[in-house]
Parts: C-alpha cells; sequence; structure tokens
C-alpha cells in the first residue's frame, strides 16, 4: 500500500475517531440529565424513536434505498435489540445507581470483548501484550468500584446492581460493535442498516418500557427536550455514523481505542457537574485502568488496516 494512500486512510479515521469520542465523552453526563420524570426505558425509548427517523432521513439525502431485504431486517433486529435497546437501557438505568463517570470508566473496558469477540468471529487475534494490559485495566476498574463502596451514598447492593448492568450493557455493545464487522453484515449500505436497527431498537425498547415501567410519560421541561434532542441527534445519529465505518476500516478492537480517552473526559465533568470526590484509592484506579487499556493498545498495533469500504 503506498504512502498517499495510507496518509488518507489515517485522516478518514482520526477526524472522525475525535468528533465521536468528544461526544460520548459528554454523553454520560446528559443520559443523568434524563433521569428523573420520565421512566429511563421510556427516554431510550424516546432517543431511539428520534434518532431513527433522523437516520432514515440522512440514508435517502445519502442516496441509500430503505427498502431491506429479509437478512437485512435480521441483521438490524440483532444490532437494534443488542446496541440499541439492551446496552442502552442498562446503562440508563445503572446511572440510577453510580456515577456517570464510573459507569464511563467501566465502559473503557469495552475494548476487551470487543477483542476477545472479534477473534472469535473475525479472526482479528489480540496480542499477549493485550492480555496483560487487559488484566491491569480490570484492576484498575475493581479499584474504582471499591472506592464507589466506601464513598456513596448508595448502598452495596444498589452500587452492585449499577456495576452488573454497566457490564451487561457493555457486553450488548460489543456484540454489535463486531456483529456489524462481519462481512456478511457489512455489504449492507450503513446508513440504511442503522436506521432499520434504531427503528427495531426503538419498537423493542418501548416494549420493554411498556412491561418494566407502565404507561409512557413526558417531562415537558426545555432541558430533558435539550438533552434528549442532543442525545438523539449528536451523540447516537452523527457518532454512530461515524464510529461504525471506523469500525469497519480497523476492525472493533482498535475502534474501540476511543473508550480509553472517553472516560477521562466523563470523568472530569462528573467531578465538576456531580461533585464526585476523588480519593488516592480512585486516582490510583483511574490510572491504572487507562495505563492497562494503553498496554493492551501498544501491542496491536500491528494489526492490519484494511482499505476503506465504498460509501
Amino acid at each position: 500500500m503506498s504512502k498517499p494512500h495510507e496518509a488518507r486512510i489515517d485522516r478518514s479515521i482520526i477526524v472522525p475517531f475525535i468528533i465521536f469520542t468528544l461526544i460520548w465523552g459528554s454523553t454520560w453526563l446528559v443520559i443523568r440529565g434524563q433521569i428523573g420524570t420520565v421512566a429511563p426505558q421510556w427516554s431510550v425509548t424516546y432517543r431511539f424513536a428520534i434518532a431513527a427517523i433522523a437516520m432514515a432521513a440522512v440514508a435517502q439525502w445519502k442516496g441509500q434505498s430503505l427498502r431491506p431485504n429479509p437478512p437485512m431486517l435480521i441483521a438490524a433486529t440483532i444490532l437494534g435489540v443488542s446496541q440499541f435497546c439492551i446496552n442502552f437501557n442498562c446503562v440508563y438505568v445503572a446511572e440510577r445507581y453510580i456515577t456517570s463517570g464510573i459507569v464511563a470508566t467501566v465502559f473503557a473496558i469495552l475494548i476487551v470483548p470487543n477483542s476477545l469477540l472479534g477473534w472469535a468471529l473475525l479472526g482479528q487475534r489480540p496480542s499477549g501484550r493485550f492480555a496483560i494490559g487487559g488484566v491491569i485495566a480490570v484492576a484498575g476498574i475493581g479499584l474504582l468500584f471499591l472506592h464507589e463502596l466506601q464513598s456513596s451514598s448508595a448502598t452495596s447492593g444498589e452500587v452492585l446492581t449499577g456495576l452488573g448492568l454497566t457490564l451487561f450493557g457493555m457486553l450488548g455493545a460489543s456484540w454489535a460493535n463486531v456483529y456489524q464487522a462481519r462481512d456478511s453484515v457489512k455489504r449492507y449500505p450503513l446508513l440504511a442498516l442503522l436506521a432499520w436497527a434504531m427503528g427495531i431498537g426503538a419498537v423493542a425498547d418501548a416494549l420493554f418500557a411498556l412491561a418494566i415501567a407502565g404507561a409512557p410519560t413526558i417531562d415537558t421541561s426545555p432541558a430533558y427536550w435539550a438533552g434528549l434532542t442532543y442525545l438523539a441527534l449528536a451523540a447516537t445519529v452523527l457518532a454512530f455514523s461515524l464510529y461504525l465505518p471506523v469500525v469497519r476500516k480497523i476492525g472493533p478492537g482498535r475502534a474501540a481505542y476511543s473508550s480509553v480517552l472517553v472516560p477521562v473526559i466523563a470523568m472530569g465533568l462528573s467531578t465538576i457537574f456531580e461533585n464526585y470526590q476523588w480519593s488516592l484509592l480512585a486516582g490510583a484506579g483511574g490510572l491504572l485502568a487507562l495505563g492497562g487499556m494503553l498496554v493492551a493498545l501498544s501491542g496491536s498495533r500491528g494489526s492490519k488496516i484494511a482499505a476503506p469500504d465504498a460509501a
């Protein structure tokens, strides 16, 4: 591959990487503002109902057909349920129990299941250094969790619930990341696939919300709708439109590099707006989590970067 071509690929990765990392670093705090009058399950439903409509409009604007065949609907259903139902419902409810910064930091280990599933399903084998880094990062998450147990006003059971929901949501996101990078799924136009996945996810969210929270509720405050609009359009339509092409180009393990930077942004915002109290234990945990991920990433630079797919 020629050097000019490599530079073009790098630019096509770096710019969207910066954008979706900055957006997702802020969303954890915005999500917390969605929890209150409206049950979190309904907030998730509203978010993806709006996002599905917007994504369908973008797909049509880009000239992508929204007429799916049965295999594409199956792929959209798998993505919609795992990413836009399981993942986000778990995250929203988890923030009832633990701070948004902690949820974001736990999500930093997304690179671990992404890389392991990428190895199992895509043949992208991680390095030995990656395994060492993953163990270090998990140890750091353990220290953060211990700090949360010691300092949070929530009970240990509530903190455990928050952590468990976060981990389960992370697995849903990881499965969706890796699944959509399979050759059998990459053949579908991405924006149209996302529009269907978000629409199907919104339907699954609504059914789940009816079962768990009952009839829908509405918060008429401008702050709620400003947050919902930001989450639906910027954090969903724009960010996923940028993130998934990067996954298709460099693989789910390397695309999860953003998970190292997102919690830095999220923890900073949590400190400012949620009065998150740092301690020696929490600082050590944060450094271990991020340092472990950096060790893991430094061992995967040899992995092949594929040429961009046709738009």
